[in-house]
């Protein structure tokens, strides 16, 4: 029994070894988990007068907990302005738009928080919309607030369509005219081949034709 449990010793400090550096990497692994990323677009071209959604999501270590969780959009015209707040998270009533002279109810919470999406849409796009859109977002027990900035601007027409037919003739001419080069390359190769072959050939043919005399002179000097 005493030679068994020195054997089982030395197993049974190895899992206890397993287990402390498992304890230590999830230890390590919860300590890194101390902010999240905010995933935007960095700029959006909207159409005057036109209904667009403006996307913000994010990642965190956490799920959402209701009772802590904590969010804003914010509008300034520049970078270097105040900051209005249109939009906020509300522990009761949960996603809801601020009073806001510039946008009054054109802004509606188009996301889904189960899902980490924040994204609002705007309709009616007006010039007065065109600037720098903030989502701020809190997620505890990740630390540190999440910020992810977009610079919305109007426009009032659409750049021109690109003529695919043009582009579409300009491939097909280039692509004939590759076409043509490989081939021409082909036959060129094929020709010098074909040359190289006839001209060893017609060495061969000469070396034989002047090796025959030699044999006949050889043989003539055999006979009695």
């Amino acid at each position: 029994m005493g030679k068994d449990n020195k054997m089982s010793s030395p197993e049974q400090e190895r899992r206890s070894a397993v287990q402390l550096v498992s304890a230590l990497l999830l230890l390590l692994s919860l300590s890194g988990c101390s902010s999240m990323d905010v995933l935007v677009s960095s700029y959006i071209n909207a159409l005057n007068g036109t209904t667009v959604t403006i996307p913000c999501t994010f990642t965190s270590c956490y799920k959402i907990d209701l009772t802590k969780f904590a969010m804003n959009w914010t509008y300034q015209e520049t970078l270097n302005n105040t900051e209005e707040k249109f939009m906020t998270y509300d522990k009761k009533k949960g996603m809801q738009p601020v009073p806001s002279n510039r946008f009054g109810d054109r802004v509606v919470f188009s996301g889904n928080l189960e899902k980490n999406d924040l994204s609002i849409t705007l309709q009616d796009v007006q010039l007065e919309d065109e600037g720098v859109y903030n989502c701020y977002v809190r997620n505890p027990p990740d630390r540190i607030q999440g910020h992810g900035v977009i610079n919305f601007n109007v426009v009032t027409e659409l750049p021109p369509p690109r003529d695919s037919t043009i582009a579409v003739a300009i491939g097909a001419s280039v692509g004939g005219a590759l076409a043509l080069l490989i081939l021409s390359m082909v036959v060129v190769k094929c020709l010098r081949r074909h040359r190289k072959q006839e001209l060893i050939s017609e060495e061969k043919m000469e070396e034989e034709g002047k090796l025959e005399p030699e044999a006949v002179a050889e043989e003539g000097t055999k006979l009695p």
